[in-house]
């Protein structure tokens, strides 16, 4: 199947300023991108210079299920907030439920520009068939924590790599051990000699709360970096770290490694209290970062336009330095360093060969006036917003359009999900 977008503006992470252009596409892939007014014949997107092309955003950390927990236990600090109000409910979750919930997200995530999100959770298989059947990108692990079954919660883990590891090309599993304060250290080296043995990335929440690593085992003979060192996950083929508030900045350049990616969350942890990932010098010191919302329970919202508005500002007004995190670096990190993070090598740029997952955005709109080929990415990331996104398209298909949904019945998802969150909350 080809498609044709004619006459757009087409900005991505590797762009010194946005280029007009048509861009074809056939099958999952980009075919071409050309300057606009190659392709003067064909069924056509007509962007008639006034639409914007853009990778699709990639959600590089999430628990995609908890669109059925958001407004729970609000205004709580984190550890709180998890033992008094969300572990109680997750105790009630079942698969039908997680894909019920999973589905609401997708929903969510389309209509607001995202074609590849990351996950931990739990019933990943329902989840990585609520994403194939939406045709959602996505890289997906179940969590694991320590106690009894932790090696059945590994083994869990593993065959969800054998079952759905590169299914239909959307899909990459990794092995998620949930943090250094649940998984302890012998499980922890486990996790990781499985990585290699599997080939596989690892997922990890990474000193989130000044609290983390002083909960674990593990603070008593080692640092952070060394147990990530002697656990052997800093060997593992990819290693992606979510939140990373409190690595002290000395220890930066440890993590500036071609193997490991930051995922910043900068609304989540504020909102939970947690505080503000130094972001601005993990980009000094050569970290590779990546932007997340983090689950809609503690977020409370799954638009990343949110969180690339946000992050930039954080920075600037963390450091009190307006120089820092640029509109370019916040959608570099949303767009491309999360596809790569996720293992998706060939995703997040507008680019011949690379794969089809871009949104189309209308700058036909007030809060544009004023744009250019050389501010567009001010432009959205300081003045756009999701409501803006007009079309979303993953391998080559278009999932959401004007409103619509392609591949998924959303009266029937919402009804799910509502039923879902009854059930869950009943006991409460």
């Amino acid at each position: 199947m080809q498609n044709l977008y004619r006459d757009v503006i087409v900005w991505d992470g590797e762009s010194k300023g946005a280029r007009r252009c048509d861009v074809r596409t056939e099958g999952s892939r980009i075919a071409a991108v050309e300057p606009a007014g190659t392709f003067r014949y064909g069924a056509a997107y007509e962007g008639r210079g006034r639409t914007a092309l853009i990778p699709g955003f990639v959600n590089a950390h999430g628990h995609a299920a908890m669109t059925l927990l958001r407004g729970l236990g609000e205004e709580l600090p984190l550890m709180e907030w998890l033992q008094q109000k969300i572990w109680p409910v997750e105790n009630r979750l079942n698969g039908d439920l997680v894909y019920a919930g999973t589905q609401l997200a997708i929903m969510e995530m389309l209509s607001t520009g995202t074609t590849c999100f990351a996950d931990m959770y739990f019933f990943m298989d329902r989840v990585a068939e609520a994403a194939l059947a939406a045709g959602m990108r996505a890289g997906l692990c179940r969590g694991i924590v320590g106690g009894a079954d932790g090696a059945e919660k590994l083994a869990e883990n593993l065959k969800l790599a054998r079952d759905y590891n590169g299914a239909q090309g959307l899909v990459n599993v990794q092995l998620g051990p949930h943090a250094t304060y649940t998984v302890p250290f012998e499980l922890m080296r486990d996790i990781a000699d499985a990585a290699k043995e599997n080939d596989l990335a690892v997922q990890l929440h990474w000193l989130e709360t000044t609290s983390d690593w002083t909960l674990s085992e593990s603070s008593k003979s080692m640092t952070p970096e060394e147990f990530l060192d002697k656990t052997g996950l800093t060997g593992v083929k990819r290693l992606l770290l979510a939140h990373c508030v409190w690595i002290e900045k000395d220890k930066l350049p440890f993590y500036a490694r071609p193997n490991i990616t930051a995922a910043h969350n900068p609304k989540s942890n504020w909102k939970l209290g947690s505080g503000t990932a130094p972001v601005a010098a993990m980009q000094r010191a050569g970290v590779t970062v990546s932007i997340g919302s983090d689950g809609a329970s503690s977020n409370n919202r799954l638009d990343m336009w949110d969180e690339l508005r946000f992050a930039a500002l954080a920075q600037k007004g963390a450091n009190m330095d307006p120089t820092l995190l640029s509109a370019e670096d916040a959608l570099r990190m949303a767009t491309v360093n999360g596809a790569r993070a996720l293992g998706f090598e060939k995703t997040g740029l507008i680019k011949e060969g690379y794969t089809a997952d871009f949104m189309l955005i209308d700058l036909d709109q007030p809060h544009y006036v004023g744009w250019d080929l050389e501010n567009l990415p001010g432009c959205l990331v300081y003045a756009g917003s999701s409501a803006d996104v007009r079309t979303t398209v993953v391998a080559g298909e278009t999932l959401y359009h004007m409103g619509a949904f392609t591949k998924m019945d959303a009266e029937k998802v919402m009804n799910d999900a509502r039923a879902a969150r009854q059930y869950l909350t009943s006991a409460e």
